[in-house]
């Protein structure tokens, strides 16, 4: 169960000093902004779907320390590389880039799911998953995102649920043994938020968390606090938001919700404009998040 920040005023303090920095036209220093080790609740990143898509893993990590975004989901096929196919000596090159840099390996964003009806098909999403957690732990991640996904038609929607639950807590137990943490992605057909508390209700393992994703549908109906709220005592690690400036979210309020109910775990970019220069962008994804965060912490 979630609890309510007691880090108010100290972060108060730290994120004043940043928001000063970032008015000033720079980067605030190590000393202005509290550091992501237990103090900056939460923490920003980036998920490299889209804006590091095309960049090399030292460039992914240089670009990041530039943004002061020091956190990273590394999205699967995009030209960092970091896949199931590394050797054991490639995967200890990884974890040793992001050992040399302030840029935490948050884990990997796979593409998996659980949905299908096909017995073939759903035993190599299972099997997938668990080389995916192989990686993230030898890499030095945390965790891995999977989706739920879809239902389909002739299929009782039940059926589907317990399925995905099912099969999530055979790869969280499975991620338990290697210390990480599967993130159900909020998405797709069973993307719906109370379909998403159906399928987590059938899962028991606790190495299974909810990666909120800000699809918008959340906001309908009773609406963003009341959808947050049935399902915030599941979340996991991470959580996914597009451009925080984005008129179609009310980003201020989720942000709110998280530092109300003690969350500390990553926000993570998941951006899908195509800005000339993305590390200036990153820029202005952060002073815009310090400053929610700070006008939440008020």
């Amino acid at each position: 169960m979630y609890h309510r920040t007691t880090r108010r005023d100290f972060l108060r303090k730290g994120l004043g000093l940043g928001l000063l920095a970032w008015s000033a036209g720079r980067a605030p220093s190590a000393a202005e902004v509290p550091s992501n080790e237990g103090a900056l609740t939460p923490k920003l990143g980036l998920v490299t779907y889209l804006w590091g898509k095309d960049w090399t893993l030292p460039t992914l990590i240089g670009n990041c320390e530039k943004a002061n975004i020091l956190g990273v989901e590394l999205r699967t096929t995009h030209a960092h590389g970091v896949e199931p196919s590394l050797s054991d000596g490639q995967r200890a090159e990884v974890k040793n880039r992001f050992g040399d840099s302030p840029v935490v390996h948050v884990g990997i964003g796979s593409n998996e799911n659980f949905d299908s009806p096909d017995p073939q098909r759903l035993r190599q999403s299972i099997e997938a998953t668990k080389a995916f957690v192989k990686l993230s732990h030898d890499t030095g991640g945390s965790g891995v995102k999977v989706k739920p996904n879809s239902f389909h038609k002739n299929v009782d929607r039940k059926k589907t649920i317990a399925q995905i639950s099912d099969s999530l807590n055979q790869v969280g137990q499975f991620a338990g043994d290697y210390g990480q943490e599967i993130r159900l992605e909020v998405h797709g057909s069973c993307g719906a938020i109370p379909t998403i508390k159906e399928i987590m209700d059938g899962v028991t393992d606790p190495n299974v968390g909810i990666c909120w994703n800000c699809n918008g549908d959340e906001l309908e109906g009773k609406g963003l606090s009341y959808h947050f709220h049935m399902i915030r005592e599941r979340f996991g690690a991470t959580c996914h938001v597009r451009e925080l400036d984005s008129k179609n979210y009310p980003y201020e309020n989720l942000i709110r919700l998280l530092v109300e109910t003690g969350y500390d775990g990553w926000v993570l970019l998941e951006c899908r404009t195509s800005p000339a220069d993305r590390v200036q962008a990153l820029l202005h994804q952060r002073a815009l998040y310090e400053e929610m965060l700070g006008q939440a912490l008020q």
